[in-house]
């Protein structure tokens, strides 16, 4: 199949119309119906609805997201190993969920570039969400433990809500709940709320005291796996999980910094690199994250 259908399709997907893809893909509406029309027939089936209100995929469309996707990443990931230079004696894709990378994969991506100059690198961001340490954290200084009407419920995802569920339990609803990840920092702060976040990520806001963490309340820990193709380089991959390993224990310093900064027991929050070395950092050879 033409991978530039693939590509129509996802654009369509993400953007929410025809309309909008056009304008992403650069052509013009007429050749993006043209390309859905063109993909529908290769696959015998139905694959968006378009409304008054926009464009919503069948079932059927739903069904071939991931697999477009999928299409998608190997030929990205072929185009870049074809196009490697020969000055290169091998290549390493490292790929990240968008929270970690900030403070995390980042500073893993240095090290590797620090210490790998014969290997080239290529970073990646994917995934949904799945946070490492969430903390409640207000803009008051005096907010309760327990859960008041100012508190705004952030979707972190599954994991969270259940963990929230174990131990709110007379917790109902807010009247607001927001699913912007971190950028929900933002609205918090403007106006006045209390919510769940990433230590990580609100460094900078504790510091300067526009939030505070909330002593006492309930921290949920979240741990992260590390995943590479099995036909991978093993050498090559057990350099970079060294790497990573070094970069945890130094995200943890700093977390746990900022907890003791705050007045907050840091043994209230599992250290990151005690959750990476007791969960195992997992092979698999379906999916990866870390690969040659």
């Amino acid at each position: 199949m033409d991978i530039v259908l693939a590509r129509t399709f996802l654009e369509i997907a993400t953007s929410g119309s025809f309309f909008n893809a056009a304008k992403r893909l650069n052509v013009t509406q007429s050749t993006v119906s043209v390309r859905v029309k063109r993909l529908e027939k290769e696959l015998g089936r139905t694959l968006f609805l378009r409304t008054k209100s926009g464009t919503q995929m069948t079932p059927a469309g739903e069904q071939f997201e991931r697999f477009a996707r999928s299409m998608m990443k190997v030929w990205e990931e072929a185009r870049y190993q074809v196009g490697v230079p020969d000055t290169f004696q091998s290549s390493l894709t490292i790929g990240s969920q968008y929270s970690l990378w900030p403070k995390f994969a980042m500073r893993w991506l240095r090290l590797l570039e620090r210490f790998m100059p014969d290997v080239a690198l290529r970073a990646e961001m994917g995934m949904p969400d799945r946070l490492l340490r969430l903390m409640l954290a207000a803009s008051s200084p005096d907010y309760p433990r327990q859960l008041d009407e100012s508190y705004i419920f952030i979707d972190w995802g599954p994991e969270f809500a259940q963990a929230h569920k174990t131990h709110f339990p007379e917790f109902r609803a807010s009247h607001v709940t927001l699913a912007l990840g971190t950028l929900s920092a933002r609205y918090v702060i403007e106006h006045k709320r209390a919510a769940y976040f990433p230590a990580r990520f609100i460094e900078e806001e504790v510091e300067e005291g526009t939030l505070h963490l909330v002593n006492d309340a309930p921290v949920f820990p979240f741990p992260i796996y590390a995943i590479w193709n099995t036909d991978s380089d093993t050498e090559l991959v057990d350099r970079a999980l060294r790497m990573l390993r070094r970069v945890a224990s130094r995200v943890d310093d700093d977390q746990h910094e900022m907890l003791e900064g705050a007045g907050l027991e840091s043994s209230m929050a599992p250290r990151l690199i005690d959750i990476i070395e007791g969960t195992g950092i997992e092979d698999n050879g379906e999916e990866t994250s870390t690969e040659e």
